[in-house]
């Protein structure tokens, strides 16, 4: 991957440090540029800036049109690569699998104390109720 004006090389130098520690190799890369759609206008619509990534030895595929830049895209689509391959080698421990386990957590916790909040007004209700009828018997 060659130097691209759109992104800075520490990040370039990190992306590249994180395929190799996942051993994806450039030369197992198959890219191909097709033509964009969608929002950017005739600029994108003229010009095959999304990127078509294919890693051979695991068979994931990868389209990234995010960006009206070519190059911005190349180095996307490398990141979402790694992400993917990351998250099939790694599984439960990945930072996207760790990500959904804390969502869900936070989640059960919210409904538990909602409900316990319900239950609580619903009792206080109820005292009031009792004592209106206690005063009204008297």
């Amino acid at each position: 991957m060659q130097e691209q004006s759109s992104v800075t090389i520490n990040k370039l130098n990190k992306l590249k440090l994180r395929m190799d520690s996942l051993d994806i190799k450039e030369e197992d890369l198959v890219e191909k540029f097709v033509l964009g759609s969608g929002s950017g206008g005739q600029k994108v619509n003229k010009t095959s800036s999304t990127v078509y990534l294919k890693h051979l030895p695991s068979g994931e595929e990868v389209k990234c049109g995010e960006e009206r830049s070519r190059a911005l895209n190349r180095f996307l689509a490398r990141r979402i690569l790694c992400d993917i391959i990351e998250e099939k080698m790694l599984g439960k421990e990945s930072k996207i699998q760790q990500e959904i386990e804390k969502i869900r957590r936070q989640k059960k916790r919210r409904s538990r104390k909602a409900k316990e909040k319900v239950l609580q007004h619903k009792h206080k209700t109820s005292e009031k109720k009792q004592n209106r009828k206690l005063k009204g018997d008297e």
